[in-house]
């Protein structure tokens, strides 16, 4: 059977970033480690700046957000608190015929079936489900794998000394919530971002970087007031259209107005960095697929060649980020488990309930306390304590106080990277005059994310005096961006080995710079990857023109 042609396709892709050094396989002389990859040199530069970005779009350009770095090892009763410790799990099932294991899940969905639970909660998988390895249908039943990866604090291992390798950078934002609030002088809304390493030891990593066992995330947990706060404030609470920006955000913006505007935001960042709503896709998740405490989440897509497809032959996508609006929920979690206050006190609400005529006033205090029993009884606390700090927390309204609810954007790093790698390349096929094809790579990078900015090119490396001139330029640029000297072999081969290393610009130096023509001295000739154009350029001018493309 010949091979499909995305398959075809990955290969290619997973060669060319082994052989120009944007990804390896970790620990590749002892024969691997599956689950995960070292990025190359090219590879560590593309990270570094989509990471950049990130940072400097979620936090430095913005009024409201403040950024934090926690440690990777926290307490182990923060994942108590999550839930991580008793549910964070996938299901997993072994083949009894070869022995091999897999995601009972991803099993089915190779296979286009569907993975259902029984009314005692455990999966069951459907009939005739085969072993992907040999055919065997001989399956066991599906069993909870936990994925978070256990060690220990100190130099005696036992359960008194459990700790884990975080399985994300969120429940860090979490608990320092208090901390960062008040040394950052921000009052709700407002967002904390963190970009970090997080483990989990999925059962069967797979398709290259999108599925591994260690991975980094940028995460942004933007708090906002509970809609019942918003309402005693501003009167109402505006809803917004489910597609499109909804604009600036308003003082009377509720939960799902800010929802949809992070969700716009995300894919603005996206289309920055060259990734067209063309090459993306959204999954807005059901009720039955969302997560009990919250709600909304609309996922973000990318094509990539390994994708499934849908029932009309069109790849489906596989998730970037998710945006989810998560309630109350961590933060709460968070004040139960830990004994300490995560609410917050609102000077503007307190004004403003004294206000309120006695029926608005039941009405709202009445819809947050139903809120918050839900919460306390979904998360397994009797009915009558619940009532009871429900009706504390309900209270607290007419003193200004509340739990902030939060708009989560979650990204992955090694996703995004892999997704950029995939969009940009690109093969085009080229016959000389003599009827000899030649197949060509170009790595067509936004200038935003290349690892490389401009290639420095002297046209000949045994004339000292255009040598040296390249390396003024050289010297030049080298503080503001990467830049990339290369004086080894034909002008033609330099400018291919940029290609596909996805450097947009490459700046020749030639005689004409050193005056050969009067008018073009002290000029360079820019040649631009995608479509080789080129142009000359004054040196004086080449550094603000380079930033206003690369920023």
């Amino acid at each position: 059977m010949a091979e499909p042609k995305e398959n075809m396709q990955m290969e290619k892709i997973v060669s060319l970033c082994k052989r120009r050094g944007f990804v390896f396989q970790s620990s590749e002389i002892y024969g691997g480690i599956n689950g995960f990859w070292d990025y190359g040199p090219l590879g560590a530069e593309l990270k570094r700046n989509v990471k950049e970005l990130w940072w400097n779009t979620m936090t430095r350009q913005r009024e409201d957000v403040a950024g934090l770095e926690a440690t990777i090892i926290m307490s182990p009763a923060i994942w108590k608190a999550s839930g991580h410790v008793d549910t964070f799990s996938d299901p997993m099932c072994d083949c009894k015929k070869c022995k091999k294991r897999f995601r009972a899940d991803q099993l089915c969905d190779d296979q286009y079936l569907t993975l259902t639970k029984g009314a005692d909660g455990k999966y069951v998988l459907p009939a005739g489900t085969k072993c992907t390895s040999c055919g065997s249908t001989e399956l066991t039943e599906p069993r909870p794998f936990n994925l978070m990866f256990k060690t220990y604090v100190g130099p005696v291992e036992s359960e008194d000394n459990v700790a884990y390798l975080r399985p994300e950078t969120a429940q860090a934002i979490f608990a320092q919530f208090k901390n960062v609030l008040e040394t950052s002088r921000q009052s709700v809304p407002f967002g904390i971002g963190q970009i970090g390493k997080a483990f989990r030891n999925e059962v069967t990593p797979r398709n290259y970087t999108f599925r591994s066992r260690e991975f980094e995330q940028m995460e942004l947990e933007f708090f906002i007031k509970p809609d019942e706060a918003v309402e005693a404030i501003c009167g109402s609470v505006q809803t917004v259209p489910e597609t499109g920006h909804p604009g600036e955000p308003q003082p009377n913006w509720g939960w799902q107005a800010w929802h949809q505007y992070w969700v716009e935001e995300r894919v603005r960042f996206y289309e920055g960095i060259g990734l067209s709503r063309d090459t993306l896709g959204f999954h807005r998740q059901t009720p039955e697929e969302l997560a009990h405490y919250a709600r909304a989440c609309v996922d973000i897509l990318f094509k990539f060649p390994f994708s499934k497809r849908d029932e009309k032959g069109e790849l489906r996508g596989e998730e970037l980020e998710g945006i989810a609006a998560r309630s109350d929920f961590d933060l709460s979690q968070h004040a139960r488990f830990s004994g300490k206050p995560m609410g917050v006190f609102d000077d503007a609400l307190r004004t403003a309930w004294t206000k309120l005529p006695k029926e608005k006033q039941d009405d709202l205090w009445r819809r947050y306390y139903e809120n918050r029993k839900r919460y306390l009884t979904k998360s397994g606390v009797e009915a009558e304590p619940a009532a009871k700090q429900a009706t504390e927390d309900a209270n607290g309204l007419a003193k200004g106080q509340y739990i902030p609810h939060v708009i989560e954007p979650s990204a992955g790093v090694d996703r995004l990277i892999l997704a950029l790698i995939t969009n940009a390349y690109t093969e085009t096929v080229k016959t000389d005059d003599k009827g000899k094809s030649e197949t060509i790579y170009t790595m067509k990078f936004h200038p935003r994310v290349a690892p490389i900015k401009a290639g420095i090119l002297p046209l000949l490396k045994n004339k000292p005096e255009l040598v040296k001139k390249a390396l003024e330029v050289r010297d030049l640029l080298r503080p503001w961006m990467n830049v990339y000297y290369d004086d080894s072999g034909s002008i033609g081969k330099r400018y291919a080995r940029q290609d596909e290393a996805g450097t947009p610009y490459c700046l020749t130096i030639d005689f004409d710079t050193l005056g050969e023509k009067p008018e073009l001295l002290d000029t360079v000739t820019i040649r631009h990857r995608d479509d080789g154009r080129q142009e000359r350029l004054k040196i004086s001018e080449l550094l603000g023109w380079l930033l206003s493309k690369i920023r």
